[in-house]
């Protein structure tokens, strides 16, 4: 914290600290240390059985938010809306904020937000899909923290988040919002139905949270040097782990090409063709990330197996629309290869017919 801080530019700039998470404390001290008489107030949210924070701080709850995470973060927001464009905003996070600092959504209570996090966690949610339901109950969450302040902002972000995802990481008090209330829902959906929520939960709708300026954003893309080749149904899961790993280091939006040519081990009486059953083999990768992520794969020929198709393409909602439609499960699918009827019933092919031209099969990732 120390290194970070002294390598910013010299200024005069007053400043106001919010810090909050398991590492507040030594992160907010070590702040202290640096801006020494810059620092003109703020609020230090840590968990319990720590020592008493410097600035008047607050003793939040973890894993679950309680009253204290709740008076937190309204400190929080109060200091943010208060600050005069003259002085700055530093805001140091870490693990845990997401519960110690907290302040439910209009038309929300504390109680609604607990109620959601336990029937996530009771039901194996990761933590990019808590803390994307998370940020749409949260007046703090999201980036609303530093787009409540008039004066520049810098945040400090210690993380412990598989692939450092600066708007995970206690769901980005001040990190612009990616993923938006369908995301949500699609959730809660995925991890025990919404009928396991509490009814104002689901039926929450205010203003989306502070979004990305996509008019200057530019996906950051990533070609693969190595072929893709060998079972296309091993092949698809394959390609479905490496480019989610790989785009956990990447700006977003992300894309991943790839290129190659599978083969297809008959073991039904289906219909299909190798892009097919890779785009097939890979949808239950990408379930938790909800339409945010996307995999194609077609053949440059336009012709795909003994189909009239050149291929499919698959999101983090195909396992869970077909399971709604009665089809048979992927890994039936693909014993029977018999992707074409699967992804027809799904309107998920791709078809484009003959393309006059054959330089093998492409592979298509992308992550919102």
């Amino acid at each position: 914290m120390r290194a970070a801080l002294g390598r910013l530019p010299p200024s005069t700039r007053p400043v106001w600290l919010v810090a909050a998470g398991k590492a507040a404390l030594p992160m907010a001290g070590a702040a202290l240390d640096v801006l020494g008489p810059r620092v003109q107030g703020g609020v230090v949210v840590s968990p319990g059985g720590t020592p008493r924070p410097p600035l008047g701080g607050v003793t939040g709850e973890h894993p679950q938010p309680g009253p204290g995470s709740e008076e937190g973060g309204r400190r929080a927001l109060a200091i943010a809306e208060a600050i005069a464009p003259d002085a700055e905003l530093v805001t140091l996070i870490s693990g845990g904020a997401s519960s110690l600092m907290a302040v439910p959504a209009d038309g929300l209570t504390l109680d609604d937000k607990r109620e959601t996090t336990w029937v996530l966690l009771r039901s194996g949610a990761d933590i990019h899909a808590l803390n994307t339901v998370r940020k749409h109950l949260s007046r703090i969450k999201g980036g609303r923290l530093a787009a409540s302040c008039r004066a520049p902002s810098q945040a400090f972000v210690l993380s412990d988040v598989v692939g450092d995802d600066l708007s995970v990481i206690a769901s980005g008090p001040t990190v612009a919002d990616h993923s938006t209330y369908v995301d949500a829902l699609y959730v809660l959906d995925r991890f025990g139905g919404r009928d396991a929520f509490p009814p104002a939960v689901v039926a929450q709708r205010t203003v989306e949270n502070p979004a990305p300026d996509v008019s200057r954003e530019r996906a950051d893309v990533w070609v693969c040097a190595e072929a893709l080749v060998g079972e296309a149904r091993l092949a698809g899961a394959h390609f479905a782990a490496q480019c989610l790993e790989r785009a956990a280091a990447m700006a977003r939006p992300a894309c991943i090409i790839a290129s190659g040519e599978t083969t297809v081990r008959v073991t039904g009486r289906g219909v299909g063709g190798r892009n097919q059953e890779l785009a097939a083999a890979a949808a239950p990768l990408l379930e938790a990330y909800g339409p945010r992520a996307l995999v194609a794969s077609v053949g440059t020929d336009g012709i795909d197996g003994p189909t009239d198709a050149a291929g499919a393409v698959v999101d983090g909602t195909t396992v869970a629309r077909a399971r709604a439609d009665g089809l048979p499960s992927i890994e039936a699918i693909l014993a029977d290869n018999n992707s074409y009827a699967f992804f027809d019933a799904l309107g998920d092919l791709v078809r484009t017919g003959p393309t006059g031209t054959n330089v093998g099969d492409l592979q298509l990732f992308l992550l919102a």
